[in-house]
């Protein structure tokens, strides 16, 4: 029963753990295996460049948002209390105040007195209350009344503004178009940079391979020459000779064990794996594929592939051109006023008490137009179009520089893959040959037709070659992946670097491009 029920608690976590790769490969005791593939699936997710791509690109979707904002009615609601201390238009006597009376006598009217009498009496009972009371006549008016609350909303609207006419949403839409292009150049780039490290990884597998190969054929022959040397047959300068060979060759194994290990940490680190997950790769090298090596000279590259206008980086140096003439135009029209609709309504209280909904509340309604002109900024306006003038320059200038890198780009991708394309072609037949020349040395050297330094050179040829056709395979797969993912892939370079950073900046700078420009205002 205990069983059962271990095996019910389990089951819910063996599932989970089964539909989730990541968990699996960094949890794992055993070498899981891990392909290309599933390696490309775990780089983007672990990538920081991607991340910070993504969240470049949200903050640019929230910039369309906000700038598109200006079109539409702005409608705020307020809410406040304030608590009277003491007010300016209360009754004190100050240092230099004359003192009234203290004490008015009530007025009561006597029939028995003239008229003249009456009107005396009654000037001298509001005088003396007056005198009293001095803001007696402003007790239902706000000034210094003890508690006062205020419930508003207040509406916007702008009318006319030199930055929305001008294209501050058109610009918007551009930054925005600049952060989607950077996240899919952040995208091909992680993918690239996995491939690379996922072959390297490979290749330095498979040199290790060949290393550790060539050390087991070293020590054959330091078994066959030891042999021949205790009967007489080896001299013992070929003893000497085969043991520094074999000393050597596990000197080289070594060293390719440590870069096979290093190369694998720098693999599991792109895809977000601790460094101690052992992993097995399962791609190969396709040293010796079925269908043979295509020759370099019957590679065929699409047009398509190859096109300046639909590479990643051109287009972000393009919208950074039309970033920074909206930005230009706005620093033009800087000069012209800024008209906006304003309404406020609120709902005012002054409760004696302190009580708010014991309030007797008054309505207080407004309606205005403001318009606000720059009348003297002091060379601002124009400086400030002189530099957006010449970031305009400078925009259009990396544009073409882009445009140009792209185009030098584009052929060197092609004249890399040719060049790999070849290589690898070239290294098919020579490992067959070093293969068999390495056959025929030893069938020599074990009937002593031949000399150990022969066997050596033979042996050193064998494994040359296979590091080579390995190495020209590695760089034939890479050099095909570039190829691919050539038009999201970024250029090289520091101009280019630079046009892509003004873009996000002049993306940035749009949000706000008349503040500067609204001083000497008039409501």
């Amino acid at each position: 029963m205990k069983r059962r029920w271990l095996m019910r608690r389990a089951l819910p976590m063996l599932l989970l753990l089964a539909g989730s790769p990541i968990l699996l490969l960094a949890q794992s005791s055993g070498p899981q295996a891990l392909s290309l593939d599933q390696a490309l699936e775990l780089a983007l997710p672990a990538s920081d460049a991607v991340g910070l791509a993504r969240a470049d690109t949200h903050r640019a979707d929230g910039e369309v948002k906000r700038v598109r904002a200006d079109y539409l009615p702005q409608l705020t609601g307020t809410a406040s209390y304030i608590r009277t201390l003491e007010s300016q238009f209360g009754s004190s006597s100050g240092s230099g105040a004359s003192s009234g009376p203290s004490f008015c006598n009530s007025y009561t009217a006597h029939p028995s007195l003239t008229l003249q009498e009456r009107v005396d009496s009654l000037e001298s009972a509001v005088a003396c209350y007056s005198a009293l009371n001095p803001l007696a006549g402003l007790a239902n008016l706000p000034f210094g009344r003890t508690n006062q609350y205020n419930f508003g909303l207040q509406f916007t609207q702008t009318l006319f503004s030199s930055g929305i006419v001008n294209g501050r949403p058109r610009a918007a839409v551009a930054g925005r178009r600049v952060a989607q292009l950077g996240l899919s150049q952040a995208e091909a780039q992680a993918r690239l940079q996995v491939t690379e490290a996922y072959f390297d990884a490979v290749l330095s597998e498979r040199l290790s391979g060949i290393a550790e190969l060539s050390l087991a054929q070293a020590e054959s022959t330091l078994a066959d020459t030891r042999a021949g040397n205790q009967v007489g047959t080896r001299p013992e300068f070929d003893l000497l000779r085969a043991q520094v060979t074999v000393d050597n060759q596990r000197s080289q194994v070594f060293q390719r064990r440590a870069q096979r290990e290093l190369a694998r940490m720098q693999l599991l680190q792109l895809i977000g794996l601790p460094v101690a997950t052992a992993v097995e790769l399962t791609t190969t090298l396709d040293e010796t594929p079925a269908g043979g090596v295509m020759d370099a000279d019957s590679l065929s590259v699409a047009a398509a592939d190859t096109a300046v206008g639909s590479r990643a980086a051109v287009q972000q140096a393009e919208a950074a051109v039309t970033i920074q003439q909206v930005l230009t135009g706005v620093t033009r029209w800087d000069r012209l006023p800024t008209v906006t609709l304003k309404s406020t309504f609120a709902r005012i209280g002054y409760p004696d008490n302190g009580v708010a909904w014991q309030a007797d509340y008054l309505s207080d309604w407004t309606i205005g137009v403001h318009v606000s002109v720059p009348l003297w900024t002091s060379g601002r306006l124009s400086g400030n179009s002189i530099v957006s003038e010449a970031a305009l320059t400078q925009a259009r200038i990396r544009a073409e520089q882009a445009r140009d890198g792209a185009a030098f780009d584009a052929r060197a991708a092609v004249l890399r893959l040719r060049t790999a394309q070849a290589s690898w072609a070239a290294t098919q037949r020579t490992v067959e040959q070093a293969e068999r020349a390495y056959q025929i040395a030893t069938l020599r050297y074990q009937e002593g037709i031949s000399t150990q330094t022969e066997l050596a050179d033979a042996r050193l040829l064998l494994e040359q070659a296979q590091a080579n056709r390995a190495t020209a395979a590695r760089d034939a797969h890479v050099a095909r992946t570039r190829l691919q993912l050539l038009q999201d892939l970024p250029l090289a370079g520091a101009d280019v670097a630079q046009t892509l950073s003004n873009a996000a900046s002049g993306q940035q700078a749009i949000q706000q491009p008349a503040a500067s420009g609204t001083s000497g205002s008039t409501p």
